[in-house]
């Protein structure tokens, strides 16, 4: 079910000032609002299989934009699928402090560049501790439940490696958690605080300050399997700071939307915002331009997967599956069967009368 209520709905009932937001926010949340709507002109697809006429508005593609994730987000899990090992996977997630959110506002590329950088740091030592060479794949998200700014990184770990011989060893641990996490929570302070020496980010009052609070790591419970997975990917990867079912109302000053509160066991809660806040609080997770949100580690990485791994799931008997892409977008959504054809293209002024009044004939194909 389409909902009633979308971010760019909220973006179009402000006003975006050079004072407020950078350039490239701007040129994001523009995009946003002009999403499948006339601005971006469209196109008209014709069902090879019932004959029907589909007139659509362009999408904006935006890796920001709640509406054009989901074509995106299939395709990379069908990648990931071939990449599968027959191993547990672990979930770790490392989460900056507080004391660190004003210079991620100030500086996010360097910021978030070093969250990535830490955390495979402190999972790659640990795994060099038992001897093998992990892998890693690791997704930023910005914010939390209501938008504030929370940037966390959600680590995928296989619980296999490969030894200092090459040598595939399935399982590193045999309890439910992959490493202690009070132990990776000191490494992962310390190499970040080294990060931020190097970058000269910071000064010495911030890093005492830093070194005197427990920084928190998370890890959960190790997946039930591979489709186990796939399915948390699917949840994660292509999010973006709200999703459009979330949002209750938007009036021409305000908007309501829903939120879980986990500080109070995940209830379920609303929160009403002005429209210039709530915009104010999604473009805090704009990311910079060009900046990669999803990086591959180790045994994951793309140097590896271009032959090694390819090598070691044979090795190993490991079945690659032979999918076709799975999404429906080019499928006809009445008949179902039918392949949709895009037989002419059109600008800002909308479809050619003839085919809104269907007296234009459906080319053969």
């Amino acid at each position: 079910m389409q909902p009633k209520w979308e971010v760019a709905d909220v973006v179009r009932k402000i006003r975006l000032s050079d004072e407020q937001y950078s350039s490239h926010q701007q040129k994001t949340l523009r995009a946003i609002a002009a999403c499948r709507t006339s601005v971006l002109g469209g196109h008209i697809d014709a069902c090879d299989g019932c004959g029907r006429l589909h007139i659509s508005y362009n999408s904006c593609r935006n890796r920001h934009c709640p509406k054009c994730q989901g074509h995106q987000r299939e395709e990379w899990i069908q990648n990931r699928e071939q990449e599968l090992l027959p191993c547990t996977y672990y979930h770790v997630v490392f989460t900056l402090p507080d004391e660190l959110h004003g210079l991620a506002l100030h500086a996010p590329k360097e910021m978030y560049a070093y969250l990535f950088q830490s955390a495979w740091a402190t999972l790659n030592q640990f795994g060099h501790t038992t001897g093998i060479q992990l892998g890693m794949i690791s997704i930023l998200h910005t914010w939390g439940q209501t938008m504030s700014l929370h940037p966390h990184v959600h680590c995928i770990v296989p619980g296999g490696g490969i030894d200092k011989d090459g040598k595939w060893k399935k399982q590193i641990r045999s309890n439910k958690f992959l490493f202690s996490v009070k132990a990776m929570s000191k490494v992962f302070r310390a190499k970040y605080v080294a990060c931020l020496r190097r970058g000269e980010q910071g000064n010495q009052q911030l890093y005492d300050t830093l070194f005197e609070k427990e920084w928190v790591v998370y890890a959960k419970r190790p997946f039930g399997g591979p489709k186990q997975v796939l399915e948390y990917l699917g949840r994660y990867t292509h999010k973006v700071a709200i999703s459009n079912h979330r949002i209750i109302e938007v009036t021409e000053c305000t908007t309501l939307f829903k939120y879980k509160d986990y500080r109070d066991g995940g209830k379920n809660k609303s929160m009403k915002l002005s429209n210039e806040e709530f915009v104010r609080r999604f473009s805090m997770h704009i990311l910079p331009s060009r900046f990669v949100r999803i990086r591959h580690y180790g045994i994951l990485s793309s140097s590896w997967k271009r032959g090694k791994l390819q090598l070691l799931q044979k090795e190993l008997q490991v079945s690659r599956p032979l999918t076709e892409v799975k999404t429906m977008l080019r499928k006809c959504p009445y008949c179902k069967i039918g392949t949709l054809i895009t037989i002419e293209i059109f600008g800002q002024r909308g479809p050619p009368e003839a085919y809104i009044l269907g007296t234009r004939p459906i080319p053969k194909s």
